[in-house]
This record gives structure tokens, C-alpha cells and sequence, in this order.
């Protein structure tokens, strides 16, 4: 799955969460003020801007710079090291591409939370009967919303179209791995479902689970600075009182319980859909074998194996009651969570309308962010089935390479005897 498609990859994934690591905490740590020192001049003082020139900034121009150079040197490392690696412009240069992508994505939703204050202050003020705001002020508002829009359509679009080719790479990497080595694939129960089903399947969960766990951790990267500056207008929380960052820790302790109570509710999923996918395999394989032998697929084993099936859906079923009911619960009460932390400050009256907008949104695309595994949990379980059954398929043909002619023909023998 992995080997196909990267270059030794429990090294290679191993050093990019190392180099990403660092190159993170060196950007927050002290690169990220080195701008002026190499020439991109200083960021003007005051609120950022709430149109497109917020992506031109001295700021932007030496993040866009210090990226492009932390890329340089991972990339340069592995093309040293695995330059005939048939993938290598895919797998490494093209994740760190996704990386940026999907990052200045993210940056385009913290343009539009920057536009939010001033439109929804000019919003308050109107309603209040500020004679001062003209209809030029919510026009002029509205098409610098429409730029920033434009630009986030602009950049989904074509993200969207890279990671589809990028996965479908990944798909061809995997099946030319196990159609190379089909002299010991074809005898392997269910080979061609892994081959043609399964990696199809891996490929289409990974191009939205994958991208959506960047876009989560880019989210974390990009908004937890604004939701602990925005945490400086609110003081005081309900039940708790005053905690530092109330905002910030809120999101952090919410998000982490429901993450812990999806997982502890669900832990049986992932074996029960694993043991679903072999009963199914069991039954079909039995039909499959009574359309060639006469004395297969009779009626009382069709019973007993399809009985199996049942019991297994019924199993199913009954722990995705109980999972579905935790998770509605928490998404539910998801819904009210940021509103009823602000009662206070909102019933003191010290934050404008504008600001509250600016704080429910930076709040709630923390909290998803965290809450990752609580909104894909069920496509994870779908993953991990079919990681498991992908891996038992490689440690098959991994034992038949072992074998030596003799002891692959004795097995063969036996299976069709078994037939």
C-alpha cells in the first residue's frame, strides 16, 4: 500500500513529521520575524487587510519564501536518497505541494474571519441608526467578500483536481506492485477483489480522509494563534469562571472529550466491519464455486455461511445504535457549545456583533478541527477494514515468495483437491 507509492516509507513519513515539527516550531519560534532581516519589509501596524492584498503582505511573501525553502531541502534529502524511485515527484514532491495548497486554503478562511468584524460591526451600527453608514459602506464590504470568495472557489477547485490525480497515482503505484508479482497473487483467495476493489476503495477514502486530516492540522496551524488573540475579549466563562485563554482552552478540552467519547463508543466498529467484509467474502466465494463444481454451494451451507452474514449485520447494527447516539448527542450540543461560554460576555455587553461572528467561526473550525476523528470515525472504520484486508493480502504473498516451488505446488495441489 505504502511501498508502492513512497520511498521507504516508514522513514520517510518518520522524517516529515520530524521536519515538519521543526520547521513549524521554528517558524513560530523565531523565523516567522526574520522577514524584514532578508528584505521583505514590515508589516504595516493595525487591523489586517480584508481583501486580497492580505495575501501580499511582508508577512505572506517571506512565509511563501521560508516554505518554499524547508520544501527544497526535505525534497532534495529524498531525491538524494531515492532519485530512482518511480514516484518520487508524486509521493514527496507532490505532498508538499498539497501541504501549501491546502494551507493557503485555510488562510483564504481566515481572510473571510478578518472581513466578518468589520462587516457585522457595520451591520450593528446600521441597525442602531447610525446615520454614518451609507449603502456604499455594506457594497464595498460585499465586494471585497466577493474577491476573497473568488479566490477560495479558485483554490479548491484546482486542489481538488491535483489530489485526484495525485491518488490515482498512488492506485497505479499499488496495483502495478501486485499485478508484478501475479504469478503468486493469482492463487490467493479474493486477489483480484484486493487488486481491482480494495484499492479502488483506499484510493477514493484517501483522497477525502487524507485531505481532510491536512486541512484539519493546517486549520490547527492557522487558527489557534487568532482564537487565543480573540480569547483577550472574553474573560470570564460560565461554571468555571476566569481561566487564562478561556477561548483557546474551551475548544481544546470540549474537542479532545468528544474525540475520546467517539472512540471509547466505538471501539468495537473497526473489528466488527472487518469480520462483515470475510463473512461476505465466505458467501460469495461459496457462489462463485458452485457456478463451476456441482457439489458446492448447496443449500445447507449457503444457509449456514449467509446465516453469518446476518448475525454479523445484526451485531453491527446493534453497536452503531448506541455509537450513533453518542455522536448525534455530541454534534447537537456541538451546536449551542460556543454560545453558551459567551452568555456571560455577551449579557455583559463588552463585544460587538462583529467580533462574536469572528469568534463562533475561529471557534468552530478549532473545535472541527480537533473533533476530526468524531466527523470521519465511520469512514476510518471503512479504512481500516480495508487496510487490514490489504495487509493480510501482502503477508500472503509475502509467504508464497518464501516458498519454494516444491512447497507452492504441494499447496496448490491440496486447495484444488479441497475444491
Amino acid at each position: 500500500m505504502f511501498q508502492s507509492f513512497f520511498p521507504n516509507p516508514k522513514l520517510f513519513f518518520g522524517s516529515a513529521v520530524i521536519w515538519a515539527l521543526i520547521s513549524v516550531l521554528s517558524w513560530y519560534g523565531f523565523a516567522s520575524g526574520l522577514g524584514e532581516t532578508f528584505g521583505f519589509g514590515a508589516t504595516p501596524e493595525g487591523p489586517p487587510p480584508i481583501d486580497l492584498t492580505y495575501f501580499i503582505t511582508p508577512d505572506f511573501l517571506w512565509f511563501y519564501a521560508y516554505y518554499a525553502f524547508v520544501s527544497l531541502v526535505f525534497c532534495g534529502f529524498w531525491w538524494v536518497f531515492s532519485r530512482d524511485h518511480r514516484w518520487f515527484w508524486w509521493s514527496v514532491c507532490g505532498s508538499s505541494l498539497i501541504i501549501f495548497i491546502t494551507y493557503f486554503s485555510v488562510q483564504v478562511a481566515v481572510a473571510i474571519n478578518n472581513w466578518r468584524r468589520p462587516f457585522g460591526d457595520t451591520l450593528q451600527n446600521a441597525l442602531e441608526g447610525d446615520k454614518g453608514i451609507v449603502a456604499s459602506d455594506f457594497y464595498i464590504l460585499m465586494l471585497m467578500f466577493a474577491q476573497i470568495a473568488g479566490l477560495s472557489m479558485l483554490v479548491y477547485v484546482m486542489n481538488r483536481f491535483f489530489v485526484s490525480h495525485y491518488i490515482f497515482r498512488w492506485r497505479t503505484a499499488m496495483n502495478d506492485y501486485y499485478v508484478a508479482k501475479w504469478s503468486n497473487v493469482r492463487h490467493i483467495e479474493g486477489a483480484s477483489q484486493r487488486i481491482q476493489e480494495d484499492t479502488m476503495r483506499f484510493a477514493s477514502i484517501m483522497e477525502g480522509l487524507g485531505v481532510s486530516m491536512i486541512d484539519a492540522v493546517m486549520t490547527l496551524i492557522a487558527f489557534l494563534p487568532v482564537l487565543f488573540s480573540l480569547s483577550s475579549y472574553v474573560t470570564t466563562l460560565p461554571i468555571v469562571g476566569d481561566i487564562p485563554a478561556p477561548l483557546f482552552t474551551a475548544a481544546i478540552l470540549w474537542s479532545l472529550f468528544g474525540t475520546v467519547l467517539l472512540a471509547v463508543v466505538g471501539i468495537r466498529l473497526p473489528g466488527l466491519e472487518f469480520h462483515n467484509q470475510r463473512v461476505e467474502a465466505a458467501y460469495r466465494k461459496e457462489l462463485v464455486y458452485g457456478e463451476d463444481y456441482e457439489h458446492r454451494a448447496q443449500p445447507l451451507t449457503l444457509v449456514e455461511l449467509f446465516g453469518n452474514v446476518r448475525k454479523n449485520y445484526f451485531r453491527l447494527y446493534f453497536h452503531y445504535l448506541y455509537f450513533n447516539l453518542a455522536r448525534g448527542f455530541y454534534i447537537q450540543a456541538d451546536n449551542l457549545f460556543t454560545y453558551f461560554i459567551l452568555v456571560p460576555t455577551i449579557v455583559a455587553g463588552t463585544i460587538t456583533y462583529g467580533i462574536v461572528q469572528q469568534i463562533l467561526t475561529a471557534f468552530g473550525q478549532v473545535s472541527n478541527s480537533f473533533q476530526y476523528l468524531v466527523n470521519s470515525w465511520s469512514t476510518i472504520i471503512e479504512l481500516l477494514s480495508i487496510y487490514k484486508r490489504l495487509k493480510g493480502f501482502e503477508v500472503s504473498i509475502a509467504e508464497r515468495e518464501r516458498m519454494s516451488p516444491e512447497e507452492l505446488a504441494e499447496m496448490l495441489r491440496e486447495k484444488e483437491a479441497a475444491l
